[in-house]
């Protein structure tokens, strides 16, 4: 209504649910012939357990949007030349991937913040190895810094640490309009299928943090995803 345009539809998919995950991507896959673009780009920070019995941010921002792009993938094959864009962040240089314990909230003192940046870590690494897997299938994949964008990312922030953060926001932070340039540009702009794989911010190509240029993690984190998430069975073999 708000945008005039017909051929936009909304289709529920909640990211902390992976049943729900699944059941979005039949109802898609059974309604929708074309798949070019897919911008995965929800993200949360608040703390909490999903119904899977993982941790909200590590759940929502990267195990959600991982079983998504898998159970979408053949149909931007098929539909290629296509592309995916992770919106992942600059808090991925504080990230620090337990693959022994992933899903479950790290320790320390800040376990949200840090959980949050452990799936933004997981966001860079998944595109990196996504990049290596789709060589060839004019299928291509972006990870992303959006800035610091005045969303609702904090709604679930402690009420004490609120008057810090909001006015923050309001003060330093772009629109979400602007927030969505960097997403936009790896999504449309022509000849950026050479940098599949890479990180972009503000547009531009960026070396990101060391651990996430790091191959064996990006393959570790892969084979752990894929067992989190129903994929893969406990031998290795796929489970579909």
């Amino acid at each position: 209504q708000e945008t005039g345009n017909p051929e936009v539809q909304f289709m529920r998919l909640d990211l902390s649910s992976l049943q729900s995950v699944r059941a979005f991507a039949s109802a898609f896959l059974r309604q929708e012939p074309h798949l070019h673009l897919l911008i995965n780009n929800a993200g949360v920070s608040a703390g909490g357990t999903t119904e899977d019995g993982f941790s909200l941010p590590f759940q929502v921002n990267h195990l959600g949007h991982f079983l998504l792009t898998q159970l979408l993938l053949e149909r931007l094959q098929s539909c290629a030349p296509s592309r995916v864009v992770i919106v992942a962040s600059s808090a991925h240089c504080a990230g620090r991937l337990r693959l022994d314990a992933l899903g479950r909230p790290p320790p320390g003192l800040w376990p949200t913040f840090q959980d949050y940046c452990d799936s933004k870590l997981a966001n860079v690494l998944h595109a990196r190895e996504l990049a290596t897997r789709l060589q060839g299938t004019q299928v291509t994949c972006y990870a992303v810094h959006p800035g610091f964008v005045n969303t609702e990312l904090f709604r679930h922030a402690p009420l004490w640490l609120k008057p810090l953060l909001m006015p923050l926001s309001w003060l330093f932070f772009c629109d979400a309009a602007e927030g969505a340039r960097t997403s936009l540009h790896c999504a449309t702009y022509e000849g950026l299928e050479r940098f599949s794989g890479r990180y972009f911010t503000d547009c531009h190509l960026q070396e990101p943090w060391p651990p996430a240029r790091d191959d064996r993690l990006a393959l570790a984190l892969w084979e752990a995803s894929e067992k989190l998430v129903g994929l893969r069975d406990s031998t290795g073999s796929p489970s579909w």
